[in-house]
């Protein structure tokens, strides 16, 4: 089944974004190598994070390119209890979704990187600022999509990922295939990889900050979570809300 999304210049712009999870550099930038390529910000904001109607965290984040590799920064702190559980990540990749290197790090010390190794991915950890690295390997293509806990800003890259291979422009709207994707993702903090399933719904009203507006869903699940995404096909793809039923937990753009 296909369904049309009507859209703009800037909607098309960010499915040209995503066709490759991230663009390559303008051909003005590959002529002048001296020159450094502008940095392009392509999404920043912060979530509010909210269980049983309460605000508990806040997720600040950015998505900036720059000469074809792009970079996504964000930071997670709670609004109550001790700084000390304040913890922020960074993820870079390639123009084509390769992975280049993801960092995670907590106030208290806590620390890990992921990283290319051999065609595959190698995982180090810390437990404390002190403390001797341990390695992981997983045999997983550098393709692989990193989902870390509690970044939900990594939900809106892997769901452009997904809409960058369903959907195409056409005629000043946006076709879209229907049907369930499956992704093998890195979930670094678990130390684990999973396999996960993102399936494009459809347009639906909800209700964001008191006001009703119409978003486009996505259903992201594996065998022991399901979630509700809703982006906005009227601004660039960007993710609105978050649903997990399951723990009473809403993510919502400030």
């Amino acid at each position: 089944m296909k369904f049309e999304i009507r859209m703009w210049s800037a909607a098309a712009l960010m499915l040209t974004f995503v066709l490759a999870a991230f663009p390559a550099a303008s051909a003005s930038d590959k002529k002048d190598k001296t020159k450094p390529a502008p940095l392009q910000n392509v999404d920043s904001g912060s979530f509010g994070i909210f269980i049983k109607g309460q605000r508990v965290a806040t997720e600040t984040f950015k998505i900036e390119q720059q000469s074809g590799a792009s970079t996504v920064k964000s930071q997670l702190k709670a609004t109550t209890g001790p700084d000390s559980s304040s913890q922020k990540s960074e993820l870079d990749m390639t123009a084509g979704g390769e992975l280049i290197r993801y960092e995670w790090s907590q106030v208290s010390g806590a620390s890990l990187a992921v990283f290319p190794s051999n065609d595959f991915l190698m995982e180090r950890m810390t437990a404390s600022g002190n403390g001797k690295p341990a390695e992981q390997p997983f045999l997983m293509p550098t393709t692989t999509a990193i989902l870390d806990n509690n970044f939900f800003v990594h939900r809106e890259v892997l769901a452009w990922r997904y809409l960058g291979a369903a959907c195409r422009p056409e005629g000043g709207n946006l076709k879209c295939q229907q049907g369930e994707a499956q992704f093998g993702v890195l979930v670094p903090q678990d130390h684990n990889s999973i396999s996960v399933r993102l399936e494009l719904v459809g347009k639906e009203k909800v209700t964001v900050h008191g006001a009703e507006r119409e978003l486009l869903r996505l259903n992201l699940s594996s065998d022991d979570f399901q979630w509700v995404l809703w982006v906005d096909d009227h601004d660039q793809f960007k993710l609105i809300r978050v649903a997990i039923a399951a723990d009473d937990t809403e993510v919502v753009r400030d």
